[in-house]
């Protein structure tokens, strides 16, 4: 079987706007999928709201299309409550950083053996552009006209020291790394955090200098420095760019997991 006997093909083709990154994230998490070898009958897609949340509709397997910051909630309990199946849950910045936050730190802090996939495209995409929890400084949006005056959530940080035991950043660019980091994120017990960075021509792009949906992906490519070789550049004193996005995998870790058949 091939990655793309996992779409419903009766549903395509997509509601995404023109350019954006989330069929990429989607291509690379089943291409993930179909390397692992589950079937789809032991698999299960959740989602929140958010143009990110629509991607389990487009998903052969079960899903569950739940409330707005509530998917690690719901995923929760069908992790629990059947522990033989695969859950994934894709989400987004606003849907698991905002309203979700909570139970972003508490999945986490228990380790739930899930993979979590999130489509950060700094911006409420779907529901007119308004600022979001991992908006840059000084970036526009509908609720900041004159920039954000406030620092974003670093969602790779957070979920480290909240107990995560998997947690990767990559950007819809990379899409071999991408691809190999959700992987090895569903390989890993407990819960995997995957951060994919992904431009939003129609409601962040176009308010931020990008005019082209390639001139968002450039940005993400110039900009991105593995976490390891920063690490090195900040000792020598060497110069990176600004702003500088850190991608590659923050934690590997074999803390107790909770949902994992024993």
């Amino acid at each position: 079987m091939t990655y793309q006997e996992w779409f419903r093909e009766d549903r395509l083709p997509h509601i995404y706007c023109t350019g954006c990154g989330n069929g990429t994230v989607i291509n690379c998490t089943l291409m993930a999928v179909d390397e692992m070898g589950w079937k789809k009958e032991d698999t299960a897609f959740i989602s929140g709201i958010g143009c990110s949340s629509r991607a389990p509709g487009y998903i052969v397997t079960d899903s569950l299309h739940t409330t707005h910051g509530r998917a690690l909630a719901f995923a929760t309990g069908v992790k629990l409550g059947n522990p033989d199946l695969h859950v994934v849950v894709f989400t987004g910045d606003g849907d698991l950083a905002a309203i979700g936050g909570n139970h972003f730190i508490h999945a986490c802090r228990r380790n739930i053996d899930l993979t979590v996939v999130c489509m950060n495209n700094q911006i409420y995409g779907m529901t007119g552009g308004q600022g979001s929890p991992t908006t840059p400084m000084g970036a526009l949006s509908t609720t900041t006209p004159y920039g954000s005056a406030e620092p974003a959530f670093d969602l790779c940080e957070l979920a480290m020291a909240a107990g995560a035991n998997y947690v990767s950043r990559w950007t819809s660019y990379h899409v071999k790394e991408l691809t190999r980091a959700v992987l090895t994120g569903m390989q890993t017990p407990g819960l995997s955090f995957i951060e994919a960075l992904v431009q939003c021509p129609t409601n962040y792009g176009r308010r931020n200098k990008f005019k082209q949906v390639l001139d968002q992906v450039e940005f993400m490519r110039s900009h991105t420095v593995l976490i390891q070789k920063l690490k090195r550049m900040e000792e020598q004193g060497e110069k990176f760019p600004d702003p500088v996005i850190p991608v590659g995998e923050f934690v590997r870790r074999n803390r107790p997991a909770l949902g994992v058949k024993v």
